[in-house]
C-alpha cells in the first residue's frame, strides 16, 4: 500500500451524446471519432443497433461497422466492444445504448414475481455493459435517444399529464458514468450538459465538427496537471516564455487563468515599472 500525489495520465475519452431523432446525433458521433482518431477514420468503428443508419455516411468516410442483430442484449455489447478492441479500433462509437436499455427492460417485465425484487436480475446486466466500455482500451462515444418527458399533476380532481422536457432512455443515472455528456437539439446544435475536461462547460451552443474531437483529443493526451502548470507560470521570467506556455497549454490554461493574469502583470511591473499601473494598462505621462 503506497501514498502517491495524484496524476491525470494519457486517458480514453467517455462521451454520451443525447438528442431525439434527426438531431444528428449519428453524423456528430462520426465527427467527433475523426478527431479522436488524428484524422484517420479507419480506426473508428461503429457498433450499429439503428437499422443501417451508420453506413448513411459510407460516402463521406471510410469507417467500420458492426451491426448487432435484435435482440440488443448487454452481452451483445459487450462482446462487439471485445472485437473492435482485438481489430485494433481507437475510437468506438456505440450507437445507440438507448435498445440496450429497452431491451433490459422488457426484459423485466417478462420476469415472473415481485417486479421490486426482479430487478436484482436486470441491473447486474447493465452494470457489467456500463463497465466494459468505461474499462475500454479505445475513445468511447455513446449516442442516446431523448423523449419527451411527462409528470402527472393534479388539476381539478384529475390527474393531467404535462411536459417536462427530454428524458434519455437510458437508465436515470447514466450521465455520472461519462466524462463528457453533450445535448443535441434538432437544429444540431450542442452544449455540454456535463463535462469533466472544463472544455465546453458554460459554453455558447455550437455545432459539433472533427476541430471538437481532436480538441477533447488534445485534453486525453495532455499529462501535465493544474499543479504543474502552476508552479511552471510561476518560474516564467518573460512575456515571450509566458505566452508560449499558455498557447502550448490552452486548454489547462483556461483553469487558471488567473494566474497567467497575475503573472503577466508582474512582468510587465518589473519591465516598466513607472508606465504600470494595477490594472495592467499603462498611464500617459506628460513630458516635461
Amino acid at each position: 500500500m503506497k501514498l502517491r500525489q495524484s496524476e491525470r495520465k494519457k486517458a480514453k475519452i467517455r462521451l454520451a451524446l443525447q438528442g431525439p431523432s434527426g438531431a444528428g446525433k449519428t453524423y456528430s458521433a462520426l465527427l467527433l471519432a475523426k478527431g479522436l482518431s488524428g484524422g484517420d477514420i479507419s480506426k473508428v468503428a461503429v457498433i450499429s443497433s439503428e437499422n443501417g443508419s451508420a453506413d448513411l455516411y459510407s460516402n463521406l468516410y471510410s469507417y467500420n461497422v458492426l451491426t448487432l442483430p435484435s435482440p440488443f442484449s448487454p452481452e451483445k455489447y459487450i462482446e462487439a466492444i471485445a472485437l473492435c478492441e482485438t481489430s485494433g479500433m481507437e475510437v468506438i462509437i456505440i450507437d445507440s445504448i438507448s435498445h440496450c436499455w429497452e431491451f433490459l427492460l422488457e426484459y423485466h417485465s417478462s420476469l415472473i414475481g415481485n417486479s421490486f425484487t426482479n430487478w436484482s436480475k436486470v441491473t447486474p446486466r447493465h452494470k457489467s455493459f456500463v463497465e466494459r466500455m468505461l474499462q475500454s482500451s479505445c475513445h468511447i462515444i455513446a449516442t442516446i435517444r431523448t423523449k419527451q418527458g411527462y409528470v402527472l399533476n393534479q388539476k381539478d380532481g384529475k390527474y393531467i399529464p404535462e411536459k417536462v422536457g427530454l428524458k434519455a432512455v437510458q437508465k436515470s443515472d447514466i450521465e455520472y458514468e461519462f466524462t463528457l455528456v453533450f445535448d443535441i437539439d434538432i437544429k444540431h446544435k450542442a452544449i455540454a450538459s456535463k463535462d469533466r475536461t472544463s472544455l465546453f462547460m458554460d459554453k455558447p451552443e455550437f455545432i459539433i465538427n472533427s476541430s471538437t474531437g481532436r480538441k477533447i483529443l488534445d485534453w486525453c493526451n495532455s499529462t501535465m496537471t493544474t499543479k504543474e502548470l502552476t508552479s511552471q507560470v510561476s518560474s516564467c521570467v518573460s512575456l515571450d516564455e509566458l505566452t508560449n506556455l499558455y498557447r502550448e497549454n490552452p486548454d489547462i490554461a483556461k483553469i487558471i487563468e488567473q494566474d497567467f493574469i497575475e503573472k503577466r502583470n508582474l512582468l510587465q511591473e518589473l519591465i516598466n515599472p513607472k508606465n504600470y499601473v494595477s490594472n495592467g494598462t499603462t498611464n500617459s505621462h506628460p513630458k516635461s
